[in-house]
């Protein structure tokens, strides 16, 4: 295949980034016993959290920008190809069962659209513009994020999404796993996770995954701590869609109550199975019209109508 100009100019790139480095002492690990393997790539994998615990000013901060503009009513959007695209819209997929958002509050765009989650879809990383008009049909404000996530921190449509985002007054954060990164100086708030080689060079999807996934969980569920989400560590916003939540739902309010079970049940009949508002009508001895007040009165944070409630 004839190289195109640009070639010698990433692969010289690819050679400076640690996520890219080859590990000699591992270049026979397929012949080692499957169990000296595992124990390698666990050992590989001790090393994420660490390297996360490094960052976590950087990512309290980034917190708590999100929420202010959350409450705002803001939008947290997640941008990214291949592995890190897959993650954002893993993690966004998941805000509405736990927390109840709403259709759209958090998005993930992943390169190449929805097709891409399953399959390769050649070129759209390397897209600033696609990332661009991905945003546009967004619609994007200035009360809303976008997080260009990318382990190498160079990858286009990641960086594009940044920039536009910027430029569009949006609040941006760059998370990457490669210092001194692009997307990271593109964004207002960058999060460099430095994970080192890959125990397969270049598998970006091992320990640099591991660790884009821990700081994206972070990113969304510290933020729904801030905007009165939880109740201490119960998801007391959970959307009760199946069996299994309808039984989260039910043992969350006899947690957070003490109630009996005919009492959470009847608590929950009376809010329609709203979880914040049935512990609410518990707590406070109200009825469920004036819990839903209390609770919207609050911006629903369920402690703040508690302190209401009992004066």
């Amino acid at each position: 295949m004839t190289a195109t100009p640009h070639q010698p100019d990433l692969r010289s790139q690819l050679e400076t980034l640690a996520t890219e480095a080859f590990r000699p002492e591992l270049a026979e690990i397929d012949r080692m016993p499957t169990l000296d393997i595992a124990r390698v790539m666990n050992g590989e994998d001790t090393v994420v959290p660490a390297a996360v615990a490094e960052r976590l000013p950087e990512i309290a901060a980034a917190v708590d920008a999100v929420a202010a503009r959350m409450a705002s009513g803001g939008r947290l959007v997640y941008a990214g190809a291949g592995t890190a695209g897959r993650l954002g819209v893993l993690d966004a997929s998941e805000c509405p069962p736990t927390f109840n958002t709403a259709p759209g509050q958090v998005v993930g765009l992943i390169a190449g659209g929805p097709d891409a989650m399953v399959t390769s879809v050649e070129g759209a990383e390397d897209s600033a513009e696609l990332a661009r008009a991905d945003l546009d049909a967004l619609a994007l404000t200035p009360d809303d994020t976008v997080v260009g996530v990318s382990a190498s921190g160079r990858t286009p449509y990641a960086i594009g999404a940044v920039e536009h985002a910027r430029a569009r007054g949006a609040l941006t954060i760059g998370l990457a796993c490669n210092s001194g990164s692009a997307l990271a100086a593109a964004a207002e708030h960058g999060i460099e996770v430095v994970t080192g080689p890959e125990l397969i060079t270049g598998s970006t999807r091992l320990k640099a995954g591991t660790a884009q996934k821990l700081v994206l969980n972070m990113l969304s569920t510290i933020t729904m701590i801030r905007l009165g989400k939880t109740y201490g560590n119960l998801m007391v916003d959970v959307r009760a869609s199946n069996e299994k939540l309808r039984a989260r739902s039910r043992r969350i309010v006899a947690l957070a109550t003490g109630a009996t079970d005919d009492e959470v049940e009847r608590a929950l009949t009376a809010t329609d199975g709203e979880v914040k508002h049935a512990i609410l009508t518990l707590l406070a001895d109200v009825d469920g019209p004036t819990a839903a007040r209390l609770l919207e009165d609050s911006g629903g944070h369920l402690r703040a109508a508690l302190a209401t409630a009992q004066g």
